[in-house]
């Protein structure tokens, strides 16, 4: 953070560093929709999720009924764990030095994740990009979101905040 406060200062005139954006949280999320049919999957995704991040995942559960997909209020469905600090900032390095150049025909991740409010989403396709998860051992490849809360006012500084901190983003012309 060293470098980051006095680059985005820069760029954006704060007046103190206390109004430069920063990391609030990261947001780890998968859904599981064959955890209705099969609970074991949903077992596997949480000792999956809770490796990679490094902290015990939760399982979510669906809000309402839904009878087309023989879904009922309550029934687990997906994986979620929410990382602050610490554990935050060791899984954000491990994600930009480790597993993103690890994903196939790399090129940066799309800067088209912002939802007006600051906050950035990537998808990841497949788990096996972390170290963490043994390829043998595992039964189906699921992909996940994660959410970079920050607490920036608008896309363009938390882009700013992200590409600073390390994120490779895709040169768009």
């Amino acid at each position: 953070m060293t470098e980051v406060i006095p680059a985005l200062s820069k760029q954006f005139q704060y007046k103190s560093s206390m109004q430069v954006p920063h990391l609030k949280k990261i947001c780890v999320n998968q859904g599981v929709g064959g955890a209705i049919a099969d609970k074991k999957l949903l077992e596997v995704s949480i000792n999956e999720m809770s490796m990679i991040t490094g902290q015990k995942a939760v399982a979510t559960k669906s809000k309402k009924d839904i009878s087309n997909f023989k879904l009922r209020k309550g029934m687990p469905i997906g994986v979620r764990v929410t990382l602050r600090g610490e554990k935050m900032y060791e899984f954000f390095d491990r994600l930009v030095s480790v597993a993103l150049p690890r994903v196939r025909d790399f090129r940066g991740v799309n800067e088209n994740g912002f939802d007006g409010k600051g906050n950035y989403t990537l998808g990841v396709s497949e788990q096996i990009i972390f170290p963490e998860v043994n390829i043998d051992k595992i039964s189906k490849i699921m992909g996940f979101d994660i959410t970079f809360v920050t607490s920036a006012n608008t896309d363009k500084e938390a882009l700013a905040l992200l590409k600073e901190l390390g994120i490779p983003f895709k040169n768009q012309k």
